[in-house]
């Protein structure tokens, strides 16, 4: 048992170091091959920033642990939602901007009654995959359209500064992009044994690991970026990580998983993780929205009402009841 926790600490830690050097690395290389830094902060920070979601829950589904590819996919969701962002709204509240509530959350909200609609048969099958990954990549065609119309993007001047102070040769770049992600499989296979080890040997499923110790382990970046992003009173940022990340998840995770291998699903992910995912994406509306005229905000009290929620749904999982 203690190896296997020390494999779960030491599989996350070099999985978050690895993963930061995987997207500098990834990054810096896509500049000097001429890539807009519009185009650098959508795609390439983007997706390395879930890189640990998706090489966890990849490598489980190969290895035939459904519980932790999908636990770790949508227990990440309800961690962002409840965890990160309460905890974000009570260190600083975070405002609400109208296109949030017009554009992001809507398309999360169906994308969401989307998974559902696709997991009611209890399988993920290829098909099932294919459409997750065709709904993510309209989207994120639209997302670079849209960006590309804007004559001053936030994204791109974001980007564009942090490639300037941290700039570094292409031949350093390419070996961080390599160290990363060679890194990144090599501590995703040790999170993984560690977990399903830890799973079995306290009787518990491997879907409970996946929802809770793995997907807090890997939602790490989304809580540190949210934090430091709300600090310096950037909110949409804050907020954008939470909902996109989700997004990511969802579709893209999933979709990765369910094309490398078809996996079964446990009817409590329908009935009670996805049903808490939902509910929680619904709260978003009610939380955000300003009533009376004021701007809409997560504000303190909110911030402690989505981590009370948290703890509630944790407790519930660990204390087995979920689980008879």
């Amino acid at each position: 048992m203690v190896i296997s926790i020390i494999a779960i600490i030491l599989g996350l830690l070099l999985l978050l170091w690895s993963a930061d050097r995987f997207v500098e690395g990834s990054a810096a290389v896509a500049s000097h091959y001429g890539m807009p830094p519009l185009l650098i902060g959508m795609l390439v920070v983007g997706f390395g920033t879930s890189a640990p979601e998706m090489i966890v829950s990849a490598l489980s589904a190969f290895q035939g642990s459904p519980g932790i590819a999908l636990g770790n996919a949508y227990g990440s969701n309800i961690t962002n939602i409840a965890l990160i962002l309460g905890l974000t709204a009570i260190i600083s509240p975070i405002t609400v901007h109208s296109q949030v509530l017009k554009k992001e959350l809507p398309i999360l909200a169906l994308v969401t009654a989307l998974t559902v609609g696709l997991l009611l048969d209890k399988q993920l099958g290829r098909l099932d995959a294919f459409i997750l990954l065709a709904v993510f990549s309209l989207l994120m065609s639209w997302s670079i359209w849209q960006g590309t119309r804007k004559k001053s993007d936030s994204l791109a001047q974001q980007m564009e500064q942090e490639l300037d102070q941290r700039s570094m040769s292409l031949g350093r770049a390419t070996f961080w992009l390599f160290l990363g992600l060679i890194l990144l499989i090599i501590s995703s296979r040790v999170l993984v044994w560690g977990a399903v080890d830890l799973a079995h040997k306290f009787g518990v499923s491997d879907l409970v690991i996946g929802l809770t110790i793995v997907a807090i382990g890997t939602s790490l970046p989304e809580l540190a970026s949210s934090i430091i992003a709300t600090r310096r009173g950037e909110h949409d940022i804050a907020l954008g990580n939470v909902l996109g990340s989700n997004l990511f998840n969802t579709l893209a995770v999933v979709g990765i998983a369910g094309v490398i291998k078809p996996l079964k699903v446990p009817p409590e992910i329908l009935f009670r993780d996805l049903l808490t995912m939902g509910l929680l994406t619904v709260s978003l509306f009610v939380i955000c929205y300003g009533f009376k005229g004021r701007t809409g905000k997560v504000n303190r009290v909110e911030g402690l009402l989505l981590l009370i929620a948290y703890a509630a749904y944790s407790t519930y999982l660990l204390t087995g009841i979920a689980n008879p």
